[in-house]
């Protein structure tokens, strides 16, 4: 017998919830084909079967939290006694997400033919959960991606295309009018209408982790919020001559060229405390984090070595970075690393905030709306600019307000005169 356990997957995770089973008691299987998936506090991973074999039995509930070791099924081992452990080195990432380990039995007798396994279906965990939202059969879907696999689009296509899909039931309904309780009063009469239960919504797995890093956050490091406005319209059309060109780069890689400037001018904003070690680490790399809005919660992948790429380069690993966020498929090493972290809710319509640092870095720097304004000039004229507000919050322990002050005011002079970034040797 052959039990897979959830395995540490590299990202120093202590539980995950178990989400799905591909495979039901029974199923045949075969080495590397996905048995379950689950969702750790930062990514949601497909965990594959170690061996060749059948179902035995599933130990732990779909909706259940577990720890690292904890046994999730059993695998009959085909043919053989013994299966290979692997180890933590062996598995460092969540295509390998398994620990093997093997009960003293009787070797099961060999059979001469195995019945056929489940098809393995290439479908990124969120296109999975697409799926069973919308009681969607993944194996009838045709995939349209790179080797073969399906796509969400490709789910969709397949709603639309005749399939009669139900939404699976909310994971908390209110009770039948006839369960729920009534108040009365001393003789015995209705006094009041029967109250409705409030909706719930699970507090576990990434909104889980989401509230401990942010609670950690705020009770370890002393915040205070700088903030700032910015003119824009430079910035604006410089991004409309590009264009004219067929260069299409967002505000927000300029955002990124302008702050790695001025954090080699301000270094300790790329930094962390090291209070244990009493020193403040400067760190060489500027690997910037982007908070992204998903599903799933607020994911931050890490842009890596922003200071040694392009303009294009920094659009287009952004834009990678941000899909596959949406699309739940990040890779460990593409959510860790961040030296400061930079947060764009401008088009959601937000003109002010106060900013969470992600903990342990220094300062987290909010963008906001561009709007139009009326602006006086040095020469007291009144002028349309359009201008946008930052929000900047920072480690009181690591800085002072002054150096936050000259630090935006730096990165204020490299976004309102844009084309002084070509002079910076970054």
């Amino acid at each position: 017998m052959v039990e897979v356990k959830l395995h540490d997957i590299g990202e120093g995770m202590t539980e995950a919830e178990v989400l799905h089973y591909f495979v039901k008691p029974g199923d045949s299987v075969v080495v590397d084909q996905a048995l379950v998936e689950v969702q750790t506090d930062k990514m949601v991973a497909e965990l594959p079967s170690p061996a060749t074999g059948i179902v035995k039995e599933l130990l732990i509930n779909t909706g259940t939290t577990v720890h690292v070791g904890t046994t999730l099924l059993v695998i009959e081992a085909e043919g053989a006694v013994n299966a290979p452990a692997q180890t933590e080195t062996e598995a460092p990432g969540a295509e390998a997400a398994v620990t093997v380990e093997e009960k003293t039995e009787e070797a099961p007798v060999a059979t001469t033919t195995r019945p056929k396994g489940p098809l393995r279906i290439l479908a990124a965990p969120y296109t999975r959960k697409i799926a069973r939202e919308n009681d969607v059969d993944i194996e009838q879907v045709t995939g349209t991606g790179p080797a073969g696999r399906v796509t969400v689009e490709d789910v969709y296509r397949f709603m639309e295309g005749g399939q009669t899909a139900a939404v699976e039931p909310e994971l908390a309904q209110a009770l039948p009018m006839d369960e729920q309780p009534i108040a009365t009063s001393a003789a015995g009469e209705a006094a009041e209408t029967p109250q409705v239960p409030a909706d719930v919504i699970p507090f576990k797995g990434i909104r889980k982790a989401i509230a401990k890093k942010m609670s950690h956050s705020l009770t370890t490091i002393p915040h205070v919020t700088h903030f700032e406005e910015i003119d824009m319209t430079n910035l604006l059309a410089l991004r409309q001559e590009l264009k004219e060109d067929n260069i299409s780069i967002s505000a927000v890689a300029f955002f990124i060229k302008a702050l790695v400037v001025a954090l080699k001018d301000f270094p300790v904003f790329n930094a962390k405390l090291d209070e244990e070690n009493e020193v403040i680490l400067l760190e060489k790399d500027y690997n910037i984090g982007l908070a992204v809005d998903t599903t799933l919660g607020l994911i931050v992948p890490v842009l890596k070595n922003a200071h040694q790429k392009s303009l294009l380069q920094i659009h287009r690993e952004m834009k990678e970075l941000n899909e596959k966020a949406q699309q739940g498929t990040l890779s460990g090493n593409e959510m860790r690393g961040g030296t400061i972290t930079i947060s764009n809710v401008g088009p959601l319509g937000s003109i002010a905030a106060t900013p969470i640092i992600n903990h342990p870095e220094t300062a987290i720097i909010a963008f906001h709306k561009t709007k139009k304004c009326a602006v006086v000039t040095e020469n007291d004229e009144i002028v349309i600019r359009s201008m946008m507000n930052i929000s900047m919050s920072f480690d009181h322990r690591v800085a002072d307000g002054a150096t936050a002050v000259a630090f935006t005011n730096r990165f204020a002079e490299l976004i309102e005169n844009p084309k002084k970034l070509w002079l910076e040797l970054v």
